[in-house]
């Protein structure tokens, strides 16, 4: 459980301590290293338990029991085990993986178990967290009833987000996705942001932190990253230990934007740990323990007693989106979903929010009746003019037979440019009804 602090130089001592000894085991049991399947270690430790914490060999490498193969357990490595070797000495630990927080997380950079990217050194701990911690009971949260502005138009006007929600931002690669989180992450009006970057090239870390967030993004930012040639533990982890450091901002009062990049590769390392422990695979090869620890992981976010977490998860689609189970039950799982289409990027309009197929399921909690109305008629101009595409694209549609159709061919011009938005530029929600009013115009009347 979380631990708020009175006072920090004191008490953060006391807490550090009180975990030192609470971590203590006077009788440490040991065993023997037994064999390596696949990123899964195997060992004789009569007594484990999952979760627990152990360390191998001379070199203490870390690793978790993660379940059990007859009378072995089965371990989960923290990091590299290429210098192991089968008879090195396992010793429970009689613990487990506890994130070490702080307030002076903000600005930093951090590896998938909380330790600095960024060649400073870690703060001093004010108290410490869990990765798996519960998520909040469903009579003590907050009910929703605030926006939270992100400052793009695309979002603000037509998928409004409310302070507490959780959505999905899905695309195929390449169509601007971490482009659209760093300006997310300038423009939100939110009081602190954790990114979580999973499965990432290692050049993409210093490119998004100088090109996507900036200086401005990042003093008021946490990033937590496991690029792609880490273990899958470390890619497993780095998500939930980035939701972990929210929790403590949340649990403070704050208002706190998660963003997730990406919730698929989380899933994948999830696919590949159970895989390797002999789990049975299901379609497309997920076992069932990734959909129930993706179900976990999601609720976790969105209000509690004190603060909001909203969280944002990017999806990468197949080329068959509609036989994707992963997308499928994470849209099952979340408050809507904002969808980035090839078409528009292709047309160059960044970023490509697709207005019809996207949608926020609690826009109609944060908004007024008029902007609801407004956004509901941009889709319909959009929707009646992918209706008659082919037919306006080959010249045989008559102007004048369907009105509507009429005034769609009139205001996509309009509709594309406002789309359109540069990374640095932000738009205030207010700014956002305001144009999005002067372009729909007297569409209710058609």
């Amino acid at each position: 459980m979380l631990e708020i602090l009175k006072e920090p130089d004191l008490s953060a001592r006391l807490s550090v301590l009180r975990a030192k000894v609470r971590g203590a085991n006077p009788c440490l049991r040991s065993g023997r290293l037994e064999g390596l399947v696949g990123s899964i270690l195997t060992a004789s430790l009569p007594g484990a338990r999952v979760g627990e914490r152990v360390l191998i060999g001379s070199r203490q490498a870390a690793a978790d029991v993660c379940g059990f193969r007859g009378k072995l357990a089965m371990l989960l490595p923290a990091g590299e085990c290429g210098k192991l070797s089968e008879g090195s000495v396992v010793r429970a630990t009689g613990s487990e993986f506890r994130l070490a927080w702080s307030e002076k997380l903000l600005g930093r950079v951090l590896d998938a178990r909380g330790r600095p990217l960024d060649g400073r050194p870690a703060p001093e701990a004010e108290c410490y967290i869990a990765p798996d911690f519960p998520a909040p009971a469903p009579l003590t949260r907050k009910p929703i009833g605030a926006a939270l502005e992100c400052g793009i138009r695309a979002i603000d006007g037509i998928n409004t987000l409310a302070q507490g929600q959780r959505l999905g931002l899905f695309a195929r690669p390449g169509l601007g996705k971490s482009t659209l989180l760093g300006q997310v992450a300038r423009g939100a009006r939110a009081d602190c942001i954790v990114l979580a970057l999973v499965g990432e090239r290692g050049r993409e870390l210093p490119e998004f932190i100088a090109n996507d967030l900036g200086e401005e993004g990042l003093r008021r930012s946490v990033i937590v990253c496991a690029t792609s040639d880490r273990t899958a533990a470390e890619r497993a982890l780095a998500l939930p230990v980035a939701t972990a450091i929210a929790h403590g901002f949340r649990s403070r009062g704050r208002s706190v934007l998660l963003l997730a990049d990406s919730l698929t590769r989380h899933a994948r390392a999830l696919r590949e740990i159970a895989l390797a422990a002999g789990e049975p695979p299901g379609r497309r090869g997920y076992p069932p323990s990734v959909f129930d620890g993706l179900a976990k992981l999601i609720e976790r976010s969105g209000n509690d007693s004190r603060g909001s977490m909203t969280a944002i998860y990017t999806v990468l689609m197949d080329a068959d989106a509609d036989d994707d189970p992963l997308a499928i039950e994470v849209k099952g799982l979340l408050d809507g979903h904002i969808v980035l289409d090839r078409d528009l990027a292709g047309q160059g309009c960044f970023p490509a929010v697709d207005p019809v197929a996207s949608l926020s399921r609690l826009m109609d909690k944060v908004v007024g009746s008029e902007h609801l109305v407004l956004a509901r008629q941009l889709r319909l101009l959009w929707s009646s003019y992918e209706q008659r595409r082919d037919l306006i694209a080959a010249g045989v549609y008559e102007p004048g037979s369907e009105p509507l159709t009429d005034k769609a061919i009139e205001k996509r011009p309009l509709i594309i440019e406002w789309l359109r938005q540069a990374p640095g530029e932000r738009c205030t929600l207010q700014d956002s009804l305001l144009s999005l009013k002067s372009i729909i115009g007297d569409v209710c009347e058609v």
